[in-house]
């Protein structure tokens, strides 16, 4: 992985979150947020079947082929040293989990990718770190709220974070006034209902509508 990965994030700012899209939709989706400046992609496990699960790889490849260097693709909600191995294969280049697994961060580590694990506290967003996380994910980040951003940058300043989580394009912003790096957007950004009803222009509006507040 020899583009900084880590500085196209910090650029760009927002990571799309992509949930339950079917990998048939997936170059459809992902152009329509491209067309809106959104370059950052995480396309996420589903753990509900194997079948789901080879569908999110197939997506990843999809974007990897697609749009090369244009995006940066990664893998969501990464639970296993093997699905890690996985998404690496498929083309990711980041790894972003809902929780803190010191083996997951470690591997992803290992092969020389960018780690996002998931935290919710001062403790977990510390042992994160300390395992080996290049940014800290903090989620549910609307529920907590900015006000508890700024009080955990306080102590923890050198640790850079995300905010996901009820991000949208009217508090997006407030995140990164608060200390964040960034922000991931899931249903806010990627309505699987625009998606199915193939209603892209919206999905590019809106995604205008988060680059515009977040370069503001």
């Amino acid at each position: 992985m020899e583009r900084n990965v880590l500085e196209f994030i910090r650029e760009h700012k927002i990571i799309a979150i992509v949930r339950g899209i079917p990998s048939a939709q997936i170059v459809q989706l992902v152009q329509a947020m491209v067309d809106g400046g959104v370059r950052c992609v995480e396309v996420t496990f589903d753990q509900s079947s194997e079948e789901m699960r080879q569908d999110t790889l197939k997506s990843i490849a999809a974007i990897r082929e697609t749009f090369g260097d244009q995006v940066s693709v990664g893998a969501g909600t990464v639970m296993t040293v093997e699905q890690v191995h996985q998404a690496r294969e498929a083309g990711a280049e980041y790894i972003i989990s809902p929780n803190v697994n010191e083996a997951v961060i470690r591997e992803t580590k290992a092969l020389g990718m960018v780690s996002i694990p998931g935290a919710y506290t001062p403790t977990e967003t510390a042992a994160a770190y300390e395992y080996g996380a290049d940014i800290v994910k903090l989620f549910p980040a609307g529920i907590l709220g900015p006000a508890y951003i700024k009080a955990l940058k306080a102590p923890l300043k050198h640790i850079p974070l995300t905010a996901v989580g009820g991000v949208s394009p009217e508090n997006c912003a407030s995140f990164i006034e608060a200390g964040c790096i960034g922000v991931g957007c899931g249903g806010n950004l990627v309505s699987a209902k625009l998606v199915n009803e193939g209603r892209f222009d919206e999905i590019t509006k809106t995604a205008k509508a988060y680059m515009d507040a977040l370069q503001g």
